[in-house]
């Protein structure tokens, strides 16, 4: 039997990575230069139109941070037992999360160009693939019975969002609007809050309430 570990190393340490994400892709919004040489300050509010790719792709990755944030805190609530396998797929979904920063600035600099949309469709898909990966390890340490494998059930919205990830990394290269559509509505299905895992949590204390 594999040997099990406490979770709070492994949720204060996740928690850290996530906030050091989300303050790296906050460093890159510049301050904005003048438009003109009147202007040497760079204060008038014209001066912020060149940084509107950069403020949108920060706002939609910082969205996507919030939601694994959110959903990771969740999944591990649920989460019976730790072991050295959840640990490494733990550390294999921050790996692609880290990335998160870099392809938004690539796709604020380049003002959603074909090849940095499609970058950061891989990153997202590799994202939720390894988040795929990590909740499949914790379902094998604690079951299919276990609060979180009721909770999952058919995990219809785990299994659309790759799907449109792939559809927009191929989108990329033929319309980027249509790529960064798609991007923004798996944000926007994920945003919707997800009770499912809260429910079964709600439900298990329900039923030990009851024993005792």
């Amino acid at each position: 039997m594999a040997p099990s570990f406490t979770k709070n190393r492994i949720e204060a340490f996740s928690d850290g990575v996530i906030a050091i994400i989300i303050t790296i892709m906050v460093l890159e919004l510049k301050v904005p230069h003048a438009a003109d040489h009147d202007n040497k300050a760079g204060a008038a509010l014209t001066d912020l139109a060149p940084l509107i790719p950069v403020l949108l792709s920060y706002l939609l990755s910082f969205i996507y941070v919030g939601i694994y944030w959110s959903n990771h805190h969740h999944l591990l609530h649920a989460t019976r037992k730790v072991t050295g396998g959840v640990l490494w797929a733990n550390l294999h979904l921050l790996f692609w999360m880290s990335l998160i920063p870099f392809v938004t600035g690539w796709v604020g600099e380049n003002h959603f160009a074909a090849a940095p949309m499609a970058l950061y469709g891989v990153v997202l898909l590799m994202s939720a693939l390894a988040y795929w990966l990590l909740q499949n390890t914790i379902l094998r340490v604690d079951g299919n019975h276990s609060v979180l494998g009721r909770a999952l059930g058919s995990d219809f919205k785990g299994k659309l969002s790759p799907v449109l990830y792939i559809a927009a990394i191929a989108l990329s290269y033929v319309n980027t609007w249509l790529a960064g559509a798609l991007y923004v509505t798996v944000a926007l299905v994920w945003l919707i809050p997800d009770r499912r895992i809260e429910r079964a949590i709600s439900e298990d204390q329900g039923k030990r309430t009851e024993k005792h």
